[in-house]
């Protein structure tokens, strides 16, 4: 008999089967009586920090984003039954938190909004940010909450360290302004930021102001403490200036002119008794203030160069100790010499009256001498053109406006 060898018939369908077996759609995994098992479908809204996480950097915020064909409609997040603010963006897919979150506190999240059909959807979660070991804080904030000021009035924050990142912390420093203006930070030292305006305050303006600084990092392993508020009011345009070559001092009020002294200014010499130049701001009063010679190192009663009095109605114009001040011993060089150790001598009458009308930050410009103001010298900002101001900020940028 020739052709194939004769194969038989179960042979062959075991092949056939095989190969099925071997080219054929991969089954669905069982489950318990061969029931078929669904893969999770992925949830609507991812939410991160991750549910259950610990030892979260405050920092880094919470983030939650919509899955394709989802929308959101309100995200909830709470620390430690505390609202946290955040924003959602336009084409509610994702939502932010504003600033850094609280460290070492237990937070919510509930996220609701629907599904493509329409359909509600909520997806919950929690975690905890981590406790630092080392943090920082707001040491003190100048001017006083709702202290009334003048136009020049700098918003001065001293933290209670050295800042590393300043950017981070810069970023979290949010001020209102009732008129908007441009105004821009600027640090002067590693501790303390200051915040001034391009141009003078408008009279009128009010601030108010947050160092949102809770969990933001300042430097590897040191986060903010706490927030900290506060915030000031803005008087009248006060702007004065001493003119040391014509010994008169002008006072203005919103631009109108109420007021002019003779007045007696350093006698110069030496650069201890010159008169600074420039743009000071009223730092402070006291009636009376004791002036000695102890700030030159001249201590013994003996030296020619010794004084100490008590002196009434004395403005603080600058930290070297420069005044305008009460000096009925100098009333006969007043409008004609300058007699003064620095400070700015005027009539009894004068000075009680000046003293009395004087905010902290109005401006007086002394003008004159050869001794320039430092920037440094109290709160000489003014002396710095707004280029410069603004380069001093960690971020190189004026606020947003």
């Amino acid at each position: 008999m020739t052709g194939r060898p004769w194969r038989p018939l179960t042979a062959f369908l075991t092949t056939v089967l095989a190969l099925t077996a071997c080219g054929g759609a991969p089954e669905r995994p069982a489950g318990p009586a061969g029931e078929q098992v669904t893969a999770p479908a992925p949830p609507a809204f991812a939410i991160t920090p991750s549910d259950g996480a610990t030892g979260v950097r405050p920092d880094q915020g919470v983030t939650v984003t919509a899955a394709p064909g989802t929308t959101l409609q309100r995200v909830e997040v709470r620390a430690g039954g505390a609202a946290v603010p955040g924003v959602l963006a336009r084409d509610r897919r994702t939502w932010r938190s504003r600033w850094a979150l609280r460290p070492g506190t237990a937070h919510t999240v509930t996220a609701t909004g629907a599904d493509a059909a329409g359909a509600p959807v909520t997806v919950t979660g929690g975690f905890t940010t981590l406790k630092p070991a080392t943090t920082f804080a707001v040491a003190d904030v100048t001017p006083r909450p709702g202290e009334l000021v003048g136009v020049g009035m700098p918003l001065i924050v001293t933290f209670d360290r050295p800042i590393t990142d300043r950017a981070a912390v810069e970023r979290a420093l949010e001020v209102r302004m009732s008129r908007r203006v441009p105004a821009a930070w600027n640090w002067t030292g590693p501790r303390q930021v200051v915040l001034r305006p391009r141009r003078f305050w408008p009279p009128g303006q009010r601030l108010a102001f947050v160092a949102h600084t809770a969990g933001v990092r300042a430097a590897p392993g040191v986060y903010g403490a706490a927030d900290t508020e506060g915030g000031f009011r803005v008087g009248a345009a006060r702007v004065s200036v001493v003119d040391t070559r014509r010994h008169r001092m002008a006072v203005r009020v919103n631009g109108r002119v109420v007021r002019t002294a003779p007045i007696s200014a350093g006698k110069g010499g030496t650069r201890a008794y010159t008169t600074t130049s420039g743009v000071h701001l009223v730092m402070g009063k006291g009636d009376p203030v004791v002036m000695s010679s102890a700030w030159m190192g001249v201590t013994n009663v003996h030296d020619p160069r010794y004084y100490k009095l008590k002196v009434r109605h004395a403005v603080q114009i600058s930290a070297s100790g420069e005044y305008v001040h009460s000096a009925p011993w100098s009333l006969k060089q007043q409008g004609r010499a300058n007699i003064s150790h620095g400070c700015v001598n005027a009539s009894p009458a004068f000075a009680q009256w000046f003293y009395g009308q004087t905010l902290r930050g109005d401006v007086v410009t002394v003008i004159g001498t050869d001794r320039p103001l430092e920037v440094g010298n109290g709160w000489g900002y003014w002396q710095l053109p707004w280029s410069r101001w603004v380069a001093g900020s960690a971020l190189k940028r004026p606020l947003a406006r």
